[in-house]
């Protein structure tokens, strides 16, 4: 089983031999996480003498003898153990077993909050202690600075959208508001912040000047003095920047190498095109911008963020010049098919993508199929048919504002679904993460046979959004090419002579015995399958819930099967 997990992972797993106390003291300091093919309780007894903190300790996940369980042991999250243990059991088809209370109540883990966005928490020691009140139900209030796009939390009003209208939380926003009871969450790069927990975003950039030759000790105390003056948390910088003339500055790459922060640089004319408050014609003619540290620290904030402010403006020690700039984060808008309806179907990546949203945009009827799956205080914007422009601008004006929203759409969201008005609507101020579904096409293929199997097109024959005589052309050209065609929205009860011309578009190019597929609610529970011929096509066994696949001429039912040859030269 070992040697099973480190062929399916060949780039990130080692295979230890020998005694296994050995083999434990040997790939504890060397190893992210262990896998132990142990029992619990002898697992516990070799590690227990190696342990020392949930911050630096590897997740142990163990697997019995049988390879019917994987248990996240230890390091949950900290140690990536829940993860880890799903993992295993996906390539040895075993149970993962994941005991950690926020999993087991289907909470966002308050440890694990912000990881993704490069959030930090200095002190975690309250954690264990205000998990278990916020999963007693205590009322939460979140305090930030921003609008990050965090995933939801319980007890913490979410984005909410009137007539069509987004809006972002208030800062600190609580259900019920100010309860003397609320746990309180702040996310805040102030060193003032105040809180049971307090989160460190990665919120600062800062820029630095710097002449040749200048020491790290120089420049690392300018830094932390300017930390200190705006009152800054250490915590929250995300990267230094400066003028790409001094990427190779010792001095600079040191700095940046001891905190174990990214190092930006950038031209001169980008940097000179920045407004700053100091600019300085000695800096200009030294290296070709009037500003190093305060325009880098903007250029570089407003590399991570949507927009940038400086917070301290430049200062400045006998060989270097530091400023600091805050970002503005960028909102997160995840456009997720869910497949064409079987719960299998859905892939793992789309599941984790609605768990991970603050706020799930879809029709009514497709929310409804993954309602189930979303987290306590995920706020949920539904609307039907026909609102397909609202969705959209509903989705991205939340996303804009910095909200970690999830649009979601049957199949795959960019195949006739969301992902295309969506699109046309978000800027850069907006990340964007598609997650492909299997369409209701592939679907209804697997289901035929392999009617795919060679050149195919697309088609819708709704004509809401586009004109029929367009979509007849369109018929008639695949028609005339040859191509196995997948129909979409074929036939309503109001539209049907579009259906019926289409399939007098195709009999006058094929024969009458050419191949048609009909599926309707492929997957779904009630799944119906018809494989006919042009023909003998009854219009009437076809609506809106039915794919239509028309074969080419060269489509053959083999053994029950509709089959598109792809004429292999070996094949008879």
């Amino acid at each position: 089983m070992a040697r099973r997990l480190a062929a399916a992972w060949p780039d990130g797993a080692t295979v230890y031999d020998g005694p296994v106390a050995a083999q434990l003291e040997a790939a504890w300091p060397a190893s992210d996480a262990l896998v132990c093919f142990l029992a619990t309780g002898a697992t516990v007894r070799l590690v227990a003498p190696l342990l020392a903190g949930k911050r630096t300790d590897p997740g142990v996940v163990c697997v019995d003898e049988a390879g019917r369980y994987a248990v996240a042991l230890l390091g949950g999250h900290a140690g990536g153990a829940n993860a880890l243990a799903a993992r295993v059991a996906g390539v040895l088809d075993a149970v993962p077993v994941v005991t950690t209370a926020t999993d087991a109540a289907g909470v966002t883990p308050l440890d694990d909050l912000g990881a993704d966005l490069g959030f930090r928490l200095p002190d975690p020691a309250p954690l264990a202690k205000i998990t278990t009140r916020i999963l007693s139900g205590a009322p939460v209030t979140l305090h930030a600075d921003a609008t990050w796009p965090l995933p939801p939390i319980p007890g913490v009003a979410p984005p909410d959208a009137r007539a069509g209208i987004a809006r972002p939380p208030d800062a600190g926003e609580t259900v019920p508001p100010d309860s003397p009871d609320a746990v309180v969450l702040a996310v805040s790069d102030r060193v003032d912040a105040r809180g049971d927990l307090v989160y460190r975003p990665p919120s600062l950039v800062v820029g630095v000047g710097a002449s040749r030759g200048a020491p790290d000790d120089e420049i690392e105390t300018l830094v932390r003095a300017g930390l200190a003056e705006a009152g800054l948390a250490v915590a929250s910088v995300r990267a230094l920047a400066t003028a790409d003339v001094k990427a190779g500055e010792p001095g600079i790459l040191a700095v940046a190498a001891r905190y174990g922060w990214s190092l930006l640089t950038f031209p001169a004319d980008a940097l000179a095109a920045q407004d700053v408050p100091n600019p300085s014609e000695v800096v200009r003619a030294a290296v070709g911008t009037p500003s190093v540290a305060e325009a880098a620290a903007l250029l570089g904030a407003r590399t991570y963020g949507r927009d940038a402010a400086l917070v301290l403006p430049k200062r400045a020690a006998a060989m270097a010049t530091v400023a600091i700039a805050r970002l503005t984060p960028r909102g997160r808008l995840t456009l997720v098919g869910i497949g064409p309806g079987a719960e299998d179907l859905r892939t793992p990546r789309a599941t984790g993508e609605l768990r991970r949203a603050a706020v799930v945009v879809g029709l009514d009827q497709y929310v409804d199929r993954i309602r189930h799956l979303l987290r306590p205080g995920t706020r949920i914007l539904t609307s039907g048919l026909g609102a397909e422009e609202e969705r959209a601008r509903t989705a991205v004006d939340l996303a804009t504002q910095g909200n970690a929203v999830a649009l979601v759409g049957s199949g795959d969201a960019g195949v006739y679904a969301m992902a295309s008005p969506a699109l046309q609507l978000a800027g850069p101020d907006v990340d964007v993460c598609a997650v492909p579904g299997i369409t209701a096409a592939i679907a209804a293929a697997a289901v035929l046979g392999a009617p795919l199997g060679h050149d195919h097109a697309y088609l819708s024959l709704s004509d809401l959004h586009t004109p029929w005589d367009v979509i007849a052309g369109r018929l008639r050209a695949v028609a005339a090419a040859d191509l196995v065609a997948c129909l979409y929205n074929p036939r309503s009860r109001r539209r049907t002579a579009g259906f019926d011309e289409a399939v007098a578009i195709f009999r006058r190019h094929r024969p009458d015995s050419t191949p048609v597929g009909l599926v309707r609610d492929a997957t779904r529970p009630g799944e119906q399958v018809t494989v006919t011929t042009l023909g003998a096509l009854d219009p009437t066994a076809v609506d809106m819930y039915t794919v239509v696949l028309v074969g080419a001429t060269g489509t053959r039912i083999v053994a029950g099967r509709m089959v598109t040859p792809r004429a292999y030269r070996w094949l008879p």
